[in-house]
C-alpha cells in the first residue's frame, strides 16, 4: 500500500468512528477501546498533502493548549 492510500484509509477509518459514536445506540466502550489505538496508528501525511512552507505548530495560541 503506498504511503497516501494509507494516510487516506486511516483517516477515512477515523471519520467512520467518529460518525458511529454520535449515532444512537453506538458502543462507546468500542469507540473509547479502540480510537486511540487508530489514532496512534495514522501515519505521516505524504508529500503533497499540506501546501509547501506549511507548519502546523505554527498558528493562533489556544485556551488550554500548551504555552
Amino acid at each position: 500500500m503506498e504511503p497516501r492510500e494509507d494516510f487516506n484509509r486511516t483517516v477515512q477509518l477515523l471519520s467512520a468512528l467518529a460518525l458511529y459514536a454520535h449515532t444512537y445506540g453506538a458502543d462507546l466502550v468500542f469507540v473509547d477501546a479502540v480510537g486511540p489505538s487508530l489514532a496512534a496508528s495514522l501515519p505521516e501525511p505524504p508529500p503533497g498533502v499540506f501546501p509547501p512552507g506549511y507548519d502546523p505548530t505554527d498558528g493562533p495560541r489556544y485556551p488550554g493548549g500548551q504555552c
